[in-house]
This record gives C-alpha cells, structure tokens and sequence, in this order.
C-alpha cells in the first residue's frame, strides 16, 4: 500500500509517478534555485519518525538544550533538519545537511524532526496548523457536547422510566381499587380486548363521540359485544369513565344499555357493553331513505321506552341519578328497535331529598340542555325532561331541532311546533314518511313534548307524569311558551325575547331566567 508523503517543504520529483504510486523517485526540495539563507526561514516539526540518513553528513552536539540546537541549524544554509534528543539525563543535537533519506514514521521510538522551511512554506505550514487546532478544538467542543446529550438523555431515561414504574404502580393499584369497588363487574384483560375487536380494527369502528371510539368485538364464546376505549388525550376522560362505570354497573333496565364488565390496564380505560346491531336512533329518524322502516307504532314504542328508561334513572332505581346528556344519537336499538339509553359519562347521582344542582363546567349537547343549564350551570331531573321532550319532537317530525324551518328560517324545530300548535295545525308536523298513524296518539305526544319543553322548569312534568300521560290515562294541561323558539338569520340560535336580557351560549340566545 502506498502510504508515502513529502516532508513539509518538499514537493514529489516526478509528479506523475507520485499520482501513478510510484514514490521511489522520491521528493525534492522546493528551495531548489532559491538562495540557501533568506529572510524568515523557520522550522517545521514532523513528530515521531526514524532519524534520517543523509546523501552528505550528521552532526552530534552534545549538552545542548532545544533552542541553541535550533539556533545552531538556523546559522547554518547548509543544515536541512535538527533533531532535539533527551539521552541518559542530558540533552544532545542532530543537525543534517543535505537531502534527508529513509524517514519513517515511528510512533512509539520515533523523534520529532525540525525541517528546515522557507517563509512562504512556513506562513503555509502555520496556517494549517491553526486550522488543524481550530478543527481539534471544535471537535473537542462535539465531543463534549455529544457527552452532554448522551448524559441528558440517560438521566432523563432514568427519570422516565421511573415515573412509568410510579405510575405503573398507582395504575396496578388502581385497578386493584376499582375491582373492590365493583365486584359484580367482570374486569376484561385487555389482550382479551384486543382479540375481541381484531386490534381495534378500523373495520370494527361503530362511531366515535368526545371521550374515545366506540368498536364491535366478539368474544370467545361468540357474544358480541361494543368496546368504548376511552382517548388517551383526553384531560377529562378518566373521570368521565371512572363515573360511567360506577353508575352502570349499578344499573338494571330494559330500556339503558347493560354494561357486561370494563377494562383497566396501564394507561386503557375501557367500558364493555351489549352489543346492539342497530346503532342509535338518529341513524333512522334522519335520514331520508332509513326513516321509514320506523313506523308509527314503533316509534311511539321508542318515545314511551325511553321516557321508562329516564323515569327509572329519576326514581325506581337505587339512585336517583341526572343523565345530562340526553339525545337522539344517545339512544341506541337493539335488534328488535328497542331503545337503550347510553352514554352515562355526563350523568350525576343526587343524594337523600337533593333536588338541583350546580356546576361551573356546563357539559352536554345544545339543542337539548334546558335554559337554566346551559346558561346558569343548574341542573335537575327537570334538565332530563326539557332534554327528552326535544328527543320526543325530533321521533314524531323526523327533524332536527337545531335545523331551520318557516319559510323565513326564522325559527327551529321548538318553535315551529310551537306555532303550529297554537294554530291548531300541529298534525302538519309529522314526519311525512309515515304513511299511517293515530293522530290522537300523535297530538298527545307533541303536547306532553311541549310541555317538557316549557320555559320554565317549575312548569314542566316529571317523568312519571310524563310516562301517565302518555298512557293516555289523563288529561293534558295546555302547554306555555317554550324556551329557544327562533333562531338567528345568520345560522346561529335561537331566540327567546325577555325584558330581562338576553344570553348567548354557544350561538344559542336565552333569556335570564329568575332564580328558583
């Protein structure tokens, strides 16, 4: 292999042969026609080679320290190089004249070798040496840095895994927690889940609401099921879920999803609930071609099941608790149409003779939370009934309360049966996919949903009146003025004029209402 260079000062004497590898021409100097001695002459080292030989002669001075022998080279035109000893406690010099042969490097034995350079050569030979100094020192800089990093990153990993362990623990005691709390549960693993929905396949996806996605699973011995997975970005989640499971894990009804068991594992929180083929009730009750599979019958079925299902919630149930969060898309079907309420991440249980609430976190849907709630944070089981009433108008006119109607799109759908009704043209309102229908059913159900819808909560029945009266057991008090009749031309909410002020929430304008 061809490893040979030039001392600093010389250059190849055949320059051809030198790119050919040929190096046995050897170098020359470039000093060669140039006067022997000029002005800033100096010395280049060359560290750790083989003495050299010489084509004329060496000189050994002995006792002599490194500067006189550089001096003694520097006085002379003919001295090539000079070599500064150390030998048995003293200090001797080499000086060479003429070419210097057979120098090889030698890293262990090698002497550092002064050759003797003119200033062009050696301003050249200095400058590298600065850069090659530059270069060693922001290398040094690097490497220190890249230590740093390396140092930062193991702590911050020690710290890391630290904290996952910490949470690990709390998790695994958590879940050691939740267990005693709810015996009656059956506490899935979540490999178990994982087999069940095929990886949270996206096939598997049945919808995906503000707290996590909802999948069909199937389980080993073919019980299908539906997996809520709580998000794992959601700040407010675990409690909604925490919440979610101690509520219906405690509840029994025809008419509210059953919850069949959970799963809590590491950072996973998820619910495992019946499976229920066909999906919730807006996926028929709005749309144009699916609407009419659900004839009247049936959906005075669903409205009286779902008016049960939020009586139970209100009084037949060990608790008394508030859904908050009632709809259309909340209510869910099973394979026979009947509706199952879900979604109890929203609810509150109310204690002993408690009969309202306040909250400065006002959740839910608008179109469907009550005037005192949306605007002022009260709520009651009142808030169910205004909540219900809308779902009741929506299942017998198959449109959305938040839509616009009238000609001038003025008003929504509370509105609109507000009109008709006191036009006496309330009939006007049903859904004209149904081809047949009991119209004295269908006016009892539009009256008992504006009751429910009145503006006032002291006004509206409660759900055991609600469901009497949809026994067509009674007689109905007429209804009064209900709240969020008309809505903003520009697409916004609705408006209800009070002298008291108005309030927008969330593109919905509501009136003050007094304090209860």
């Amino acid at each position: 292999m061809f490893e040979c260079e030039c001392l600093p000062g010389y250059e190849p004497k055949s320059l051809n042969d030198w790119n050919r590898r040929d190096g046995s021409e050897g170098c020359v100097s470039k000093r060669i026609g140039l006067p022997k001695c000029g002005n800033g002459e100096g010395f280049v080292k060359v560290a750790r080679v083989k003495e050299p030989d010489t084509t004329k002669a060496a000189q050994l001075l002995t006792s002599i320290s490194a500067n006189q022998c550089q001096q003694v080279c520097l006085s002379n035109c003919s001295c090539t190089a000079y070599m500064s000893i150390e030998w048995e406690g003293r200090i001797d010099c080499l000086v060479w004249y003429g070419e210097l042969l057979d120098i090889l490097v030698r890293t262990e034995l090698g002497q550092d070798l002064y050759v003797r350079v003119d200033k062009m050569e050696l301003a050249e030979n200095t400058r590298k040496s600065e850069g090659f100094l530059k270069r060693r020192g922001l290398l040094a800089i690097l490497i220190v840095a890249v230590l740093l990093a390396l140092v930062l990153i193991i702590v911050f990993a020690c710290w890391w895994l630290n904290k996952k362990r910490k949470i690990k623990d709390f998790v695994e005691a958590d879940e050691i927690e939740e267990s005693r709390r709810h015996p009656e549960l059956q506490f899935f693993h979540l490999s178990a889940i994982i087999e069940a929905t095929d990886n949270f396949s996206p096939v598997n996806k049945l919808g995906q609401g503000g707290f996590g996605t909802v999948y069909k699973g199937q389980l080993p011995n073919d019980q299908k099921i539906a997996v809520k997975r709580l998000c794992k970005t959601s700040g407010q989640g675990i409690e909604e879920f925490k919440n979610e499971v101690a509520l219906i894990a405690r509840l029994q009804h025809r008419n509210l999803v059953k919850l069949l068991g959970c799963c809590i594992q590491g950072e996973e929180r998820m619910l495992v609930l019946e499976y229920l083929p066909n999906k919730s009730l807006d996926f028929f009750v709005f749309d144009h071609s699916r609407r009419s599979l659900l004839d009247w019958k049936k959906r005075f079925e669903i409205i009286n099941g779902v008016a049960r299902g939020v009586l139970y919630l209100h009084q037949d149930s060990r608790l008394r608790i508030i859904h908050r969060d009632l709809k259309t898309s909340n209510v869910l079907l099973d394979a026979e149409m009947n509706p199952k309420i879900s979604d109890f991440g929203m609810a509150r249980i109310f204690h002993g003779d408690q009969l309202q609430d306040k909250t400065n976190r006002v959740v839910g849907t608008y179109g469907y939370m009550s005037p005192e709630y949306a605007v002022f944070g009260r709520y009651s089981t009142k808030s169910d009934v205004f909540s219900f009433g809308i779902v009741l108008l929506e299942i017998v006119s198959g449109k959305k309360n938040n839509g616009s109607y009238q000609e001038d799109h003025s008003m929504n759908l509370i509105g609109y049966v507000w009109q008709l009704w006191r036009e006496d043209r309330a009939l006007e309102i049903v859904d004209s996919s149904l081809e047949s229908y009991h119209s004295d059913e269908v006016l009892r159900c539009i009256q008992v949903g504006l009751l429910c819808v009145q503006e006032d909560s002291e006004d509206q029945p409660t759900m055991s009146a609600v469901v009497f009266m949809l026994s067509g057991e009674a007689s109905l008090p007429s209804p009064q003025q209900p709240a969020f009749v008309f809505r903003k031309s520009s697409g916004g909410g609705g408006y209800l004029s009070s002298p008291q002020g108005l309030y927008s929430v969330n593109d919905l304008t509501i009136t003050k209402l007094d304090a209860r």
